[in-house]
């Protein structure tokens, strides 16, 4: 098959890859502590941590993971935190010792970490201790042996680390009162001096170092099995892409993403850990104040974001105090990136945003645009180095250039499988190695892809994937609520919104009653941000709910971008009669 996209890599970017060039990620952390040992290698409230140190600080966690709490290679251990120093030490160390990370969103509700830490079989968890309630009452429910807990101050050192514990635990009051029997502190594990000692795991590239959780293609949650040798091709993939414009050196670069998500762990931190890079964490990127006053301390190199954070960026005043006289690469993913927001960034910073395309199941990135020309076609770019993607007809044929069709994707990152879904897994990833990602995408003559439509009923909220029958069961829990479907609604602050139709039991059921139900339940961006209630929900003849015709009739209507916090279509919370039958 010829590559035509070859053909447009900017100068000195190749077709493939060293992919391996590490054994595993641990020779990989080996290998860089050696050239970096004396540098920042990342930053957060204003305490950096030197590549010397996160070694350490990682081999003590392994240790006492492997001798202390007995764990096995093989063992799954769950990461619960925000963008702290903890997180890259907990990460390194888990994969160090030759376990399996399951990094897991902090601010879960109980359901979904109870199902996350089912699924996984996680026999160990590193907590916030903000978020230690939630465990504890997740542990009524499943077994998880081992608990460390951590405190947001406990690696900004000495008379800070303590103030910050004491003001978030004493003034701002955000720790929650738990009990957790057993739990261990992570100070006494990690902080603690003296060398652990050299830990006889010997990981290899087909070993699994991630469980990514993702929606996949279709359904509830699923874990990506993603080997040491699939996270390490995709940090390598990107160091090859990136090299063409200077950013595989030493740099400052901003994760304002949080690193429990694939593009913020992969494609940035073990990705930039490899170059020498300082990746400055920011803790709550909510908080746009806070981290447009972190932008206005650091001269960075890259940036990366999901749409609605360029978008929230631009619009803030203090944006244009920020110094980016050094940043070379604004890089977007996670969600298609409306004209909109790239234009409202480039008037406010004078910078381009650079589009590309990727999912878990690839370990992060797949196609982009290149760096240093930077394209106005408003597609996802090219397929990176190492990476073969074929768009493809709904009978599996190749699709003629610039006709819609399926993306499939083979290359050293994509994964092994769903854990423990073999049909699932069978489902997505043929004989070739391919992985059919659901999305639809044309192709040019040139290997040029631009994105069409997504899975047909997943939303992206705010660079997250939200899956309609997550929200389906959740709203179907309430008495008042006889059917319901959450269908994307477009919204100009995240890209989508959730928006739920109902059909009501009790005639009284109101709006702000159902949000309330949801939002007890589900993560606040799964949340439906409005509710219609209809008389029925369109069918099929066999009483499947037809999404697309809530879409076109509910949703957006008439067709016009939203221009305000909400989709077009019906008020908010009012009765509606869709036209014609219920069945089509």
């Amino acid at each position: 098959m010829r590559k035509p996209w070859l053909d447009h890599y900017d100068p000195g970017v190749p077709e493939h890859a060293d992919v391996a060039q590490f054994t595993s990620l641990g020779q990989m952390v080996d290998a860089t502590v050696a050239r970096f040992r004396d540098r920042p290698a990342f930053s957060s409230m204003g305490r950096d941590i030197t590549y010397g140190d996160l070694d350490a600080a990682s081999a003590r966690l392994a240790s006492h993971l492997r001798r202390v709490l007995d764990l096995q290679s093989g063992d799954r251990v769950a990461i619960m935190l925000p963008n702290l120093l903890q997180y890259p030490i907990a990460f390194f160390g888990v994969v160090r010792a030759g376990l399996v990370a399951v990094p897991i969103n902090p601010l879960y509700t109980v359901r979904e970490l109870v199902h996350q830490l089912e699924d996984s079989g996680a026999t160990a968890i590193i907590v916030l201790e903000n978020f230690c309630a939630t465990v504890q009452e997740a542990l009524r429910r499943v077994a998880v042996r081992h608990v460390i807990v951590t405190g947001i101050g406990d690696e900004l050192g000495g008379a800070k680390g303590m103030l910050a514990n004491f003001v978030v635990r004493r003034v701002r009051k955000l720790v929650p009162p738990w009990q957790i029997d057993g739990a261990q502190r992570w100070p006494q594990i990690v902080s603690r001096r003296g060398a652990p000692g050299t830990l006889p795991v010997a990981a290899g590239r087909d070993d699994v170092a991630l469980l990514q959780y993702t929606g996949g293609t279709t359904g509830p949650a699923k874990g990506a099995v993603l080997t040491h040798g699939n996270v390490l091709a995709n940090a390598l993939i990107l160091g090859a892409w990136f090299s063409a414009i200077g950013t595989d050196r030493r740099d400052t670069y901003l994760v304002a993403l949080p690193l429990y998500h694939a593009l913020a762990l992969i494609c940035q931190a073990v990705h930039r850990f490899m170059c020498g890079g300082c990746g400055v964490l920011i803790a709550n990127p909510r908080d746009v104040d806070g981290l447009v006053a972190v932008m206005q301390q650091y001269r960075f190199t890259s940036l990366a974001g999901v749409p609605s954070l360029f978008q929230a960026l631009a619009r803030h005043p203090g944006i244009r105090k920020v110094d980016f006289s050094q940043t070379v690469a604004c890089c977007s993913g996670g969600a298609p990136l409306p004209a909109s927001v790239a234009e409202a960034w480039t008037a406010a910073t004078g910078l381009t945003i650079i589009n590309g395309y990727g999912l878990t199941e690839a370990a992060g990135v797949a196609a982009m645009n290149p760096l240093g020309q930077p394209s106005s076609r408003g597609g996802i770019g090219y397929p990176v180095c190492s990476t073969e993607i074929e768009i493809r007809r709904d009978d599996g044929s190749p699709a003629d250039p610039g006709e819609p069709g399926e993306i499939h994707i083979r290359g050293p990152h994509v994964m092994r499988g769903y854990y423990n879904q073999p049909e699932e897994t069978a489902r997505v990833l043929d004989l070739r190695g391919f992985l059919a990602t659901g999305d639809i995408a044309t192709m040019g003559a040139d290997g040029f892809l631009t994105l069409v439509d997504r899975k047909k009923d997943m939303a992206i909220v705010g660079g997250f994937n939200v899956y309609p029958s997550e929200i389906d069961e959740v709203l179907l829990s309430h008495s008042g609520i006889q059917e319901a479907a959450a269908i994307a609604a477009p919204d100009a602050r995240s890209g989508e919104a959730i928006l739920a139709c109902v059909v009501r039991r009790d005639p009284n059921l109101t709006e702000a009653a159902v949000i309330a139900h949801a939002r007890a339940l589900l993560t606040g961006y799964k949340v439906p941000r409005r509710v219609v209630f209809l008389d029925t929900l369109p069918k099929s003849p066999v009483g499947k709910v037809l999404r697309r015709v809530l879409r076109e009739t509910v949703a957006d209507p008439g067709g016009e971008p939203s221009t305000g916090s909400a989709a077009p279509g019906p008020p908010s919370g009012r009765h509606v009669r869709l036209p014609g039958r219920d069945t089509v």
